[in-house]
């Protein structure tokens, strides 16, 4: 990314997913854009996570033990009304059809991502998502 680019600053970012190889990846293309990661394995534990310390954004797995995605946003944008921080969310899963974008988008969502996750398209959702 370039200097002027929203996420050209190092981010914070939560990332949920209860695949260890997606972790990875995950840590592996963060990191490689000069952004920290915090991972958990389930949404009880991001919800935690988030109650701990700020995110600048959360990459959330829509299908997780515990509490999946979905719900997580839906908690999320719950506590957000009752004074809690908003964290932008981008769903990153494998569900890849134009309806559950939407489907995603409607629970609380900022964005989307399909799986695997690639740095190409991570970097243009930041941008979008957080337009800094």
């Amino acid at each position: 990314m370039n200097a002027s680019s929203p996420a050209s600053k190092p981010l914070r970012v939560l990332v949920a997913d209860d695949n260890p190889v997606n972790l990875r990846v995950a840590t592996r293309v963060l990191r490689d854009m000069g952004h920290s990661g915090v991972l958990v394995t389930d949404g009880e534990k991001a919800l935690k996570a988030l109650e701990a310390q700020p995110f600048d954004v959360a990459l959330m797995d829509v299908t997780m033990p515990q509490l999946d995605g979905i719900s997580a946003v839906a908690e999320m944008r719950k506590r957000e009304k009752q004074g809690a921080r908003r964290t932008p969310v981008i769903m990153v899963t494998a569900f890849d059809m134009p309806s559950d974008r939407a489907r995603f988008l409607a629970a609380g969502a900022d964005g989307y991502l399909a799986k695997p996750l690639e740095r190409t398209a991570l970097e243009a959702e930041l941008q979008r998502v957080l337009r800094r």
